[in-house]
């Protein structure tokens, strides 16, 4: 716990020292963000303010997780895989920046790069880790193995995820703050799994220091995105969060419980889902606009008490999930 704490507040403390100092660069370097014309007007006032700004948290997080958790395998491993999927965010926020146009890489290219990086990252856990291929129900003790089928399965739900965490990046603070959280959550268990390791090959104690560092990183960059922000993590931050988060689910064996953990992600994908299949299906939209965030803007909701309530509601999710491992 102290070593996770102590990179916690590292990571934190290096984020927010480097925070102006990479917002004036992005700025200097006329790494603007450009804002979605069909997305809710008043967002305008927030063309140019400097993106790709994931950078703050990701290099505070590499740092104190190579000094706290000495090349623990486990936690080297989970860096991989938050830097691999934070690198597609980068090509992507680098061709919206240098062509100056809203979407970067297609959606094709961007699953596929998605898909193949998740499908090499359980292939490792599996192989170096011994992660297995059972899903574990927690309460009822059920444990399902899927044998082959666990890889496209929890690929697919991989992709799923990283994917809602960048729709969730759509106002101030939200999806850091959610992220937050959640690692603040994903840290407990990993140190709770360290007294019983449902993986022997891991080093849970390293990978809670993990979760910490990347935690605190993103508590400093949250500094300067809390409304009204002054940099956005871009693509390069929300794709290297949500692999972080179900790397995390991964390999301390707790992907359906990151149903709760992550409900917050799952529900505002889930919106996107039902109101284009609406508009397809019935010429019909059951929200004003999607993500559902957006519809409480179109709701009149100002954006703080948006993020207030998103942050809330996670924070609930997450004590449900927590509460339900520990009848476990």
């Amino acid at each position: 716990m102290d070593r996770a704490l102590m990179a916690l507040a590292a990571s934190f403390v290096i984020a927010a020292l480097i925070g102006p100092v990479l917002i004036s660069w992005l700025r200097y370097l006329k790494f603007g963000q450009t804002i979605r014309e069909d997305g809710p007007k008043r967002h305008l006032v927030k063309s140019g303010t400097p993106t790709m700004g994931g950078i703050i948290f990701l290099l505070p997080f590499v740092a104190a997780t190579m000094f706290f958790t000495a090349g623990s395998p486990a936690a080297m491993l989970f860096v991989a895989a938050v830097l691999l999927f934070g690198l597609i965010g980068l090509v992507d926020d680098g061709i919206i920046i240098m062509l100056h146009r809203s979407l970067g890489l297609t959606p094709r290219q961007k699953l596929l790069l998605q898909f193949i990086f998740a499908f090499g990252f359980l292939f490792l856990v599996e192989h170096m880790l011994g992660r297995g291929t059972e899903l574990i129900f927690p309460v009822l003790g059920w444990r399902w193995d899927l044998g082959w089928f666990y890889y496209p399965l929890i690929a697919v739900y991989m992709v799923f995820i990283v994917n809602a965490v960048n729709l969730t990046d759509g106002l101030d603070g939200l999806a850091g703050g959610i992220t937050f959280l959640v690692l603040l959550g994903e840290m407990l268990i990993c140190l709770v799994a360290a007294l019983q390791p449902p993986l022997w090959g891991v080093d849970y104690q390293s990978l809670g220091t993990a979760a910490g560092a990347l935690a605190g990183g993103v508590l400093g960059f949250l500094l300067y995105n809390r409304y009204p922000a002054k940099v956005f993590m871009g693509d390069t931050g929300s794709l290297a969060l949500g692999a972080a988060v179900f790397a995390l689910a991964v390999m301390t064996k707790t992907e359906v419980v990151f149903i709760l953990l992550g409900l917050v992600y799952i529900v505002e994908a889930l919106s996107v889902v039902i109101q284009v299949a609406s508009f397809k299906l019935f010429g019909r939209r059951v929200f004003k606009m999607s993500p559902l965030h957006h519809h409480f803007e179109m709701c009149d909701w100002n954006e703080v008490r948006i993020v207030r309530t998103f942050w809330t509601a996670a924070g609930i999710s997450i004590l449900l999930g927590l509460l339900l491992l520990a009848l476990s």
